[in-house]
C-alpha cells in the first residue's frame, strides 16, 4: 500500500515537470521575435535600444517592447504640382521617378526609425517626395530646357549627389531617379526640334533627289544594255529558230520517208500473212470437215448397231414375258368378261322393269301438268278475250311511265350539266333538254311496235269494243 501511494507521487510529479516544461517552452516560444530579410526589428526597454535583423531574439515582456521597420524599396512619382521654371525662364512640367530605401547598417536604420517609425506609409513617402520635388525645383532653375531634354541621366546623376546628404539625415538613400516626361504649355520643346527637323528633313530631300538622278542614270543604262542584250539575244533566237526548224524539217521529212517504206513492207508483209492465214484456215476448215464427217459415221454406226442390240433385246424380252403374260391376261379377262356379262343380263331385266314404271309415272305426271298448264291458258285467254279496248289502252299508258322513266335514268346519274349555245337561233339548255326527252317519250308507239311485231293501230283495232261479249271457247272435242 506504502508503494502505490508512492508510485502514484512520482507520476504526479512527473506529470506536473512536463507540464512546467510545456509551458515555459510556450512562453519562450511566445517571447521569441524573428526579423525577416527584408525588416528590421527595433527593441526598447531596459536593456536600451537594439536592432534585430535577419535573426531572432527574446523580448522580455512588461520590460522590452520592439516594433517592426520595412526595409523594403519604396518607388513613388515625383511630379511637382507647380510649374518648375530653367534657367531660360521657361516654365515646365517634369514628372519623374524615385526609388528609395533604408539604408541597412544600424546607424542608419536607428536614424530612419527615429524618423519614420510611429508613421504611416503615406505620411513617410509625403515628407520624402517633398524633400525630393525641392530638390528637383532647384536643379531644373540651374539647366535650360535643351539639356534637361537632351541630357536627363545628368539631370538624374545631379539630383542623386544633391539629395544624398539630406537622405542620409534621415537614413536614407537613392537608388535611382528617372525622369519619365518633361512637357511645356509653350509648344517650347515642340519648336525646339523644328529646325533641326528641317534640316535634317532638307538633308533627306536632296539625298533622295540624288538618288533618284543615280538611279534613274543607272535604269536608264541598265535598259539600254538590256535593250542590246535583248536585240542580240533576239537574233541569235531566229537564228537558232530557223536552223531548228531546217533540221526538223529534214528530220521529218526522213522521218516520213522511214515510215511510207516501212507501212509498205508491213503491208506487204501483212498481205503474205493474211493470204498465208486464209490457206491454212482452209486447210484447217476441210480437216476439220473430214474429221467431223468421219466422226458423224462412226456415231452413226454405233447407233445403228446399238438399235439393233436394243431391237434384239425387247423382242427377247417380249417373246419372254409379255406374250406369256398377254395370254395369261386374254384367260383371265375372257373369264371376268363372262362373269360381268351375266351380272349385266340381271341387273338390266331389273332395271328395265324398273324404268318401265318409272317412265309410266313421269309420263302420267307430264300429262297431267300439260292438261293443268293448258286449262290455265285457256282461263287466261278468255280473261284478255274480256279485255276491251279500255283496258287495253289503260294499260298501254299506264306502263308508258314507266318505260319514260327508264329511258331517263341515265340523265339522274349526271352529276354536272355544261350547256354550250351556239347561237343559230335553235332551242338550247334546258329547254333543248326537255325538248330531247319528249322526242324520246314520243318514240315510245314505235317501241311498242318493234316489240309486238304489227302497228299499234292493228293491234288496237283487234281489242273489243266496250260491252262485247268475248265468244265462247269451242270445245275441242
Amino acid at each position: 500500500m506504502f508503494e502505490m501511494s508512492k508510485m502514484v507521487e512520482i507520476w504526479i510529479i512527473v506529470g506536473l515537470s512536463i507540464m512546467a516544461i510545456l509551458f515555459l517552452v510556450g512562453t519562450l516560444a511566445r517571447l521569441y521575435r524573428k526579423a525577416g530579410p527584408h525588416e528590421a526589428l527595433i527593441v526598447y526597454g531596459f536593456r536600451g535600444r537594439r536592432v534585430i535583423s535577419g535573426r531572432g531574439t527574446v523580448v522580455l515582456p512588461m520590460m522590452e517592447n520592439c516594433r517592426d521597420l520595412s526595409l523594403e524599396l519604396m518607388s513613388f512619382d515625383v511630379a511637382p504640382q507647380q510649374d518648375l521654371y530653367t534657367k531660360q525662364g521657361v516654365a515646365v512640367t517634369v514628372e519623374a521617378v524615385a526609388q528609395i530605401k533604408v539604408k541597412s547598417d544600424t546607424e542608419s536604420i536607428l536614424t530612419a526609425a527615429e524618423q519614420f517609425l510611429t508613421k504611416t506609409d503615406q505620411e513617410r513617402e509625403g515628407l520624402i517626395r517633398l524633400v525630393m520635388e525641392g530638390h528637383l525645383r532647384g536643379i531644373i532653375g540651374q539647366l535650360t530646357v535643351e539639356e534637361i531634354v537632351k541630357q536627363p541621366e545628368m539631370v538624374s546623376d545631379r539630383m542623386r549627389g544633391t539629395c544624398a546628404d539630406d537622405m542620409n539625415k534621415m537614413g536614407l538613400e537613392v537608388i535611382s531617379f528617372t525622369i519619365k516626361e518633361v512637357r511645356d504649355k509653350n509648344e517650347y520643346i515642340t519648336n525646339m526640334g523644328r529646325p533641326d527637323v528641317a534640316r535634317i528633313k532638307r538633308d533627306a530631300d536632296v539625298a533622295a533627289a540624288e538618288a533618284d538622278r543615280d538611279t534613274a542614270i543607272k535604269r536608264a543604262l541598265a535598259q539600254r544594255e538590256a535593250a542590246v542584250a535583248k536585240a542580240q539575244a533576239d537574233q541569235e533566237r531566229v537564228a537558232a529558230e530557223t536552223a531548228s526548224l531546217a533540221k526538223q524539217a529534214e528530220a521529218q521529212r526522213d522521218l516520213e520517208v522511214k515510215k511510207a517504206q516501212f507501212q509498205e513492207v508491213t503491208k506487204r508483209q501483212q498481205a503474205q500473212a493474211d493470204k498465208a492465214y486464209d490457206i491454212q484456215t482452209n486447210i484447217m476448215q476441210q480437216q476439220v470437215i473430214a474429221e467431223s464427217v468421219k466422226v458423224q459415221q462412226i456415231e452413226k454406226e454405233q447407233q445403228v448397231k446399238v438399235q439393233e442390240a436394243e431391237i434384239n433385246r425387247r423382242e427377247k424380252e417380249l417373246i419372254a414375258t409379255v406374250l406369256k403374260q398377254a395370254e395369261i391376261e386374254r384367260q383371265r379377262i375372257e373369264t371376268l368378261a363372262a362373269a360381268e356379262k351375266a351380272r349385266l343380263m340381271a341387273e338390266a331385266e331389273g332395271q328395265a322393269s324398273a324404268i318401265r314404271q318409272q317412265g309410266e309415272a313421269e309420263a302420267e305426271i307430264i300429262f297431267k301438268k300439260g292438261e293443268a298448264e293448258a286449262k290455265a291458258m285457256n282461263v287466261k285467254a278468255e280473261a284478255f278475250q274480256e279485255y276491251n279496248q279500255a283496258a287495253v289502252i289503260d294499260r298501254l299508258f299506264a306502263s308508258m311511265p314507266e318505260v319514260v322513266k327508264a329511258l331517263a335514268q341515265p340523265l339522274a346519274n349526271v352529276d354536272k350539266i355544261t350547256i354550250v349555245s351556239t347561237g343559230n337561233g335553235d332551242a338550247s339548255g334546258m329547254s333543248k333538254v326537255t325538248g330531247d326527252i319528249a322526242k324520246m317519250a314520243a318514240q315510245v308507239p314505235a317501241l311498242f311496235e318493234t316489240l309486238s311485231g304489227m302497228p299499234l293501230a292493228d293491234l288496237l283495232g283487234k281489242v273489243r269494243q266496250i260491252g262485247d261479249k268475248a265468244p265462247k271457247p269451242v270445245d275441242g272435242h
